[in-house]
């Protein structure tokens, strides 16, 4: 059987900087955190965590008919690290890697996560981990000797601390794409904007196709 991690799809914070609950924010009509899970299922994980904070029971209904668990910081004010902690509190037992990802993290997708597990596969007591110019960041897999470690985690840092270790055994897999997420309002415009050309070009090849089909074509 193939060993295969969790995914924590960490999705708890206030969206201070956003103005309003970015998970809620909608690209292609679906909503951030429905499209991330989806983005995390599609890898084909052992299983996914979803964890929730602020307005909860709202963000619950976008993901209620995937097959996920979620569960509730209820503490998410305390920051990133509590949240991480929790999601790794509800990993079952027979967790041997936990796949972390931001819901914000949009433009990461389901190849990227398979490229990372593929990597952990081949060492899995090793940290796998998203490279974006010359940072490491999430997405990440951690493995399971550092659960202990993980459920402490207060604050406000993640495992940022533990993927810029440089005593830490890493393995680093360039995905581009993990340096976007959304932090504030222009972050998600910027986004929309350049995928919008693509759906017009799209769009446009189709209006010429049906314009070029011959007179009494089926």
């Amino acid at each position: 059987m193939i060993p295969r991690p969790w995914v924590v799809l960490l999705a708890a914070g206030g969206s201070l900087r956003f103005g309003r609950q970015k998970q809620l924010a909608r690209i292609d009509g679906e909503t951030l955190l429905r499209r991330t899970a989806c983005i995390a299922l599609a890898s084909e994980p052992a299983g996914c965590v979803v964890v929730l904070g602020r307005h909860a029971a709202r963000l619950a209904r976008e993901v209620r008919d995937l097959p996920v668990a979620i569960v509730v910081n209820r503490a998410w004010r305390s920051g990133l690290g509590r949240s991480l902690a929790t999601g790794i509190a509800a990993l079952p037992a027979s967790a041997r890697g936990a796949l972390i990802l931001l819901a914000d993290q949009v433009s990461i997708g389901p190849a990227d996560l398979e490229l990372l597990a593929a990597a952990w596969r081949l060492d899995p007591q090793s940290i796998v981990a998203a490279r974006a110019g010359r940072v490491l960041r999430p997405p990440a897999i951690l493995p399971r000797r550092l659960f202990g470690l993980l459920l402490r985690l207060r604050g406000d840092r993640g495992a940022r601390d533990i993927l810029r270790n440089p005593a830490r055994r890493i393995v680093a897999i360039e995905i581009a794409t993990a340096a976007v997420d959304i932090d504030r309002p222009e972050d998600f415009d910027r986004i929309r904007r350049s995928r919008a050309p693509v759906r017009r070009r799209r769009s446009a090849r189709s209006s010429r196709s049906r314009r070029s089909k011959p007179s009494g074509a089926t």
